[in-house]
């Protein structure tokens, strides 16, 4: 059981490493993508800012995108906390 136990906490871990490296990966693209629209947005229409408007949305989607990979709102530990909050309830009633 001991080894069942290790097999699960390697996989949970590999897991968190995962969403930890596409959530970089992620920022990484937003930053390189975004940083080519400002100089296309520069040379042929300085006037106009348009490139405001990706970041703007693409940047909603980083912060949703961290908020769901670092937050422990809605993670494992949050879980486990309101088994424990229901299955005390169930005690009670």
């Amino acid at each position: 059981m001991h080894i069942m136990d290790e097999q699960t906490k390697y996989q949970e871990a590999k897991k968190r490493v995962e969403e930890i490296k596409g959530f970089y990966t992620h920022l990484v693209t937003f930053v390189i993508v975004n940083a080519v629209l400002v100089v296309i947005n520069l040379l042929t229409s300085p006037e106009y800012f348009w490139f405001i408007w990706p970041i703007i949305g693409w940047g909603v989607g980083i912060v949703i995108h961290a908020f769901s990979v670092f937050s422990n709102f809605w993670g494992k530990s949050w879980e486990e906390r309101k088994i424990k909050e229901i299955m005390e309830k169930d005690k009670q009633s």
